[in-house]
């Protein structure tokens, strides 16, 4: 391993740690200005992509011309220093989790613990949660579902919100801070929490349906693939459990902390790791099909297209991979790559730490466009 890529590992090591340890206020401002304020993903419908900038704005890009559909929407920057690090009067908020969409409206959250609704059209604010103060930092994204928002906090809080006006229907409290994305299918919302738990929940009320113990936080966003929750945890492993009842079915140990959202496809789950590798397994008893080292770690989560699974290191290379053994490096962006990866029309769409967009045709590799997040 370079000393680059070495130095990059320890780095996001050490930052994953000090926030375990006492959240990312200890990083609040301490000069360190190479780890990113923020590594918002994206979302991507009608031609348009939609995500947040390091400079703390909600973005929105036709991916056809490369231009904004409608100027960036800044928000209220915070009264005290946010995110993994503190840029110098940068004025504006981390976003680390990616937005979520419906027909009218995306959905983004920032650290400083806002929620916010903004038209999918004109870009205009439609609400705010809460209206009046913050909740704790929030670091996971929000997810839409079926008339409602969900949102974990730092506070250890789950919220459901009403989408069309952001009131508050329930909430839940966990026993530890909440990074995690929620994830919700039929009626039951499953989120993970700092207090090593994963916990399912009625979408309706918030009571709570089971809950399953692991032994250390978890951050990542559940996957639920038939009949079967899969997540992963950082005391290193990925957990199999029954959706109906979170008895476990089966586990798989890796040599690192898992921070990426798992992908199924045709009977089989693909799950990366900060240990630098991507891992695909039988979806039913957890045999192990394929491993792919891609010698650098992986919190970005990857994502599924035309049957194979897109997936970023940190170093910044992109890589095409499946459960035939086959890996093929695509590109190297030589920009480091926290955000989740976004697919469609055979394009990748990837957010670096440089604030650059790049797409990125999945079959050849070739970068047909690359644009500044940055404000004009």
């Amino acid at each position: 391993m370079s000393g680059k890529l070495l130095i990059g590992k320890v780095l996001l090591l050490l930052v994953m740690l000090l926030a375990l340890v006492g959240g990312p206020a200890l990083l609040g401002c301490t000069g360190v200005n190479t780890i990113p304020r923020g590594w918002s993903g994206g979302v991507i419908a009608d031609d348009t992509i939609f995500l947040g900038s390091m400079e703390g704005k909600l973005v929105a890009i036709d991916v056809s011309s490369q231009e904004r559909r409608w100027p960036d929407v800044p928000f209220e920057a915070p009264k005290k220093a946010t995110g993994f690090g503190c840029a110098p009067d940068a004025g504006g908020v981390a976003i680390y989790g990616s937005p979520s969409l419906t027909e009218e409206l995306v959905y983004i959250a920032a650290y400083h613990g806002k929620l916010y609704a903004i038209n999918s059209e004109t870009g205009a604010l439609r609400w705010v949660y809460p209206r009046e103060g913050e909740l704790e930092p929030i670091v996971g994204g929000p997810v839409s579902v079926l008339g409602k928002v969900y949102i974990g906090s730092s506070d250890g809080k789950l919220y459901a919100l009403d989408a069309a006006t952001g009131d508050k229907g329930w909430e839940f409290e966990t026993g530890g801070k909440i990074w995690s994305t929620p994830s919700v299918n039929g009626d039951t919302v499953y989120i993970g929490s700092f207090d090593k738990k994963l916990y399912a929940l009625d979408t309706v009320d918030g009571r709570k349906k089971w809950e399953f113990a692991t032994e250390g936080a978890i951050v990542a966003t559940p996957l639920v693939y038939d009949d079967t929750v899969y997540i992963g945890s950082f005391d290193r492993y990925l957990y199999a459990l029954s959706e109906a009842d979170g008895s476990l079915r089966w586990k798989f140990q890796a040599e690192n902390w898992f921070w990426g959202r798992p992908l199924a496809d045709g009977g089989v789950i693909y799950t990366a790791s900060v240990d630098g590798r991507v891992y695909a397994f039988n979806a039913g008893n957890g045999d192990k099909i394929a491993e792919f080292n891609l010698g650098s770690p992986v919190s970005s989560s990857p994502v599924l297209f035309e049957g194979s699974v897109m997936v970023a290191s940190q170093a910044g290379r992109i890589y095409a991979v499946n459960s035939g053994q086959q890996k093929k490096q695509l590109v190297d962006l030589e920009e480091e790559i926290y955000a989740s990866l976004v697919a469609s029309g055979g394009v990748v769409y990837v957010h670096t730490d440089k604030d650059v967009l790049y797409a990125v045709d999945t079959r050849s590799g070739a970068i047909r466009w690359s644009l500044s997040l940055e404000s004009e």
